[in-house]
């Protein structure tokens, strides 16, 4: 059974307001790094990307973040971007959905490797099921579900949505 938790035009407003959020932690700052975690996180950093182009006259840099979700200890986390790229920046470490915590502590450690001028964390989606001890700065809509549903994040064209399966 599918149950939709956002529309299309809630995912939208949740956007611009994360991205109001960014932009007021990072007034000062020429550049802000938003680094998007391959999937739903990268997609999400592209769409606060676009916002903050429009509300800002910071240069955004978009980073990859590259990991594999089932096992990122073995895999590692790589980015797009060379530290030197992202040293003494402001950093938005961006994924879809907070569940375990497990993908965002990863990504976490690889950017606290290089001294940043600050490091946030933004997700659409906050589960409330965190195994580490690592929170959302940003967060589109804390959700408390079992353990076992499964939040499903669809950035399709203008048919975005927010599902519990």
């Amino acid at each position: 059974m599918e149950n939709q938790i956002l529309s299309h035009e809630q995912i939208r407003h949740k956007i611009r307001r994360i991205a109001y959020q960014i932009y007021e932690s990072n007034v000062e700052e020429k550049q802000i790094v938003l680094a998007g975690i391959e999937g739903g996180g990268l997609e999400f950093a592209k769409k606060l990307k676009a916002v903050l182009e429009e509300i800002t006259g910071a240069e955004i840099l978009l980073c990859k973040v590259r990991m594999d979700k089932s096992d990122p200890l073995k895999s590692g986390v790589s980015t797009s971007l060379k530290p030197e790229e992202y040293e003494n920046r402001s950093v938005v470490l961006v994924d879809d959905v907070l569940n375990s915590g497990s993908t965002l502590i990863y990504g976490v450690h690889h950017f606290l490797k290089t001294p940043t001028r600050q490091l946030k964390t933004a997700v659409l989606i906050n589960r409330n099921h965190k195994r580490y001890p690592v929170k959302a700065d940003f967060k589109g809509l804390s959700l408390s579900t079992s353990l076992q549903m499964h939040v499903r994040v669809d950035f399709t064209p203008r048919k975005h949505g927010v599902f519990l399966d």
